[in-house]
């Protein structure tokens, strides 16, 4: 069994940055790619990035590409997304999520694991 627990969420204005966090429990944190998700009120949850359990491949959806850099630290157990020139369609919860095995680019879906999910809002 692998949690997942996001934090960095919070509200700011257009233009400012974020960074979010997602940190695992276990040892197997390197057997999982990674990816960040979004959900905006009634709309269904989107990928946001993507990156492979090396971190060598990153993905990302066209709305937040040059804005938003997924990374990650696998001696911590933690994904991360930073997020600049933040834009009130940011606006969501965003949501980490793990998946067993391969990840060579492009979307990311079939997540074993999912966190709960932290609050981002950009005000205008």
């Amino acid at each position: 069994q692998v949690q997942l627990v996001e934090s960095g969420g919070g509200l700011v204005q257009t233009g400012d940055s974020l960074r979010l966090s997602c940190t695992t429990s276990g040892r197997t944190f390197s057997l999982y790619a990674m990816g960040w998700f979004r959900q905006a009120p009634g709309k269904e949850r989107e990928f946001v990035a993507a990156i492979s359990r090396g971190g060598s491949v990153t993905g990302y959806a066209d709305s937040v590409k040059g804005r938003f850099t997924i990374s990650r630290d696998n001696a911590k157990n933690t994904v991360y997304l930073q997020m600049n020139s933040l834009k009130p369609e940011d606006t969501a919860v965003y949501y980490c999520g793990a998946r067993a095995g391969y990840y060579g680019g492009g979307g990311f879906s079939n997540c074993d694991y999912w966190g709960q999910g932290t609050q981002v809002t950009v005000s205008s």
